[in-house]
């Protein structure tokens, strides 16, 4: 039976977009597969990985008839890359095997079989609908994700917590060091929802979402997530645990404030970065009226040192930070302009968006 036929560019690419959270190695061989369950001239392409389960349909010509299986989703990709794209490919069962066809190139493939794929249990009832533009959500994604904890043994904070309520949706991350938070517009009132999205969940939406026009759908239920967008469908546990109060951490009211190029103060700072030391990404800023001053210096006795000159008249401050933290968040703004608030050298410093609320970052100085 000829379970699907296409050109290599579609096949690949609806493979792609489920083969993300297949991981190298596994408990359970059959995860390393995609599920294939074909009705008429649907093919529908699920991957798990007992924590997130993404599924696609698409259409493709083949024989009529039912018919599913399971087969390596990365060999299947792995073989499709070396194929031209305008290339016709078919993929036929035989006996308990795939045979993979294109030109005059032919893979057989061994299968397991399709009930024995680990299908993900869905929540018994999810809360409200609501939608956002993929462009929204991606963006949000790019302006917190960057700050998340990796592998921290506080496992809440190893991914993103969603906040909606009312007509607002807002992500925050932290690692304990820094904090971003973003937050857009709904075009629906929904109750208060909050959840932690896991990191790797994070990282998946962040490479299938697209610029391009189309909503992204949301569900919270109390133990997972459940997205729909682009014909796929996303779902995902939640990590549980009680996420740190953010309002407490955002800086109310600092008396000194500057506003400054964003790129300038990015190249000052990818600058002086080059002459710290690798284990200790130190950078002294010292504010003073009309001048910022960035310096580093290294064991190698090293120094760097660069001014700008900006509009400020406050109180002199010299501060220090890990420069990593500061290169991370304006390298992922795309704004003209950047606010800084400072209270003194021992307190967290508030980069902002000038007149713009939706974005707040954190970050707490280090002593140099």
């Amino acid at each position: 039976m000829i379970v699907l036929k296409a050109t290599q560019e579609k096949l690949l690419s609806v493979l792609q977009s489920v083969a993300g959270i297949v991981e190298k190695r596994h408990t359970l061989p059959i995860l390393a597969n995609v599920l294939l369950r074909k009705t008429a001239g649907n093919v529908q392409f699920t991957t798990s990985d007992l924590e997130i389960q993404i599924r696609t349909t698409s259409d493709f010509d083949g024989d009529a008839g039912s018919f599913t299986t399971t087969v390596g989703a990365r060999k299947l990709i792995d073989i499709l890359r070396t194929m031209p794209g305008d290339q016709t490919v078919s993929i036929e069962s035989q006996q308990n095997k795939l045979v993979l066809k294109g030109g005059k190139s032919r893979f057989t493939l061994q299968t397991l079989p399709a009930e024995d794929f680990p299908l993900v249990q869905e929540a018994p009832s999810f809360g409200p609908v609501f939608s956002v533009p993929q462009k929204t959500l991606k963006d949000l994604l790019n302006q917190v994700s960057f700050a998340m904890a990796v592998h921290d043994i506080r496992y809440y904070l190893n991914g993103i917590l969603f906040v909606a309520e009312g007509k607002q949706l807002s992500l925050v991350a932290t690692d304990g060091h820094r904090l971003a938070y973003a937050s857009a517009t709904l075009d629906v009132e929904v109750p208060r929802q909050e959840v932690i999205l896991p990191r790797k969940t994070v990282l998946e939406l962040q490479r299938l979402l697209s610029d391009a026009e189309g909503a992204i759908e949301m569900q919270f239920a109390s133990n997972q997530a459940k997205f729909a967008f682009g014909g796929m469908e996303f779902v995902t546990k939640l990590v549980e645990g009680k996420f740190p109060d953010y309002n407490r951490v955002i800086p109310k009211a600092h008396k000194n404030s500057v506003t400054v190029g964003r790129a300038p103060l990015l190249a000052s700072l990818q600058r002086t970065a080059i002459l710290t030391s690798e284990k200790f990404k130190g950078v002294r800023l010292n504010l003073e009226p009309g001048t910022l001053r960035v310096a580093s210096n290294n064991a190698e006795q090293e120094e760097a040192v660069d001014e700008l000159d900006i509009d400020y008249g406050g109180d002199s401050i010299e501060i220090g930070f890990n420069v990593t933290y500061l290169i991370d968040a304006l390298a992922n703004m795309d704004q003209d302009m950047v606010k800084l608030d400072l209270a003194d050298a021992n307190s967290s410093a508030l980069f902002t968006i000038p007149e713009n609320a939706s974005f707040k970052y954190v970050v707490m100085p280090m002593r140099i």
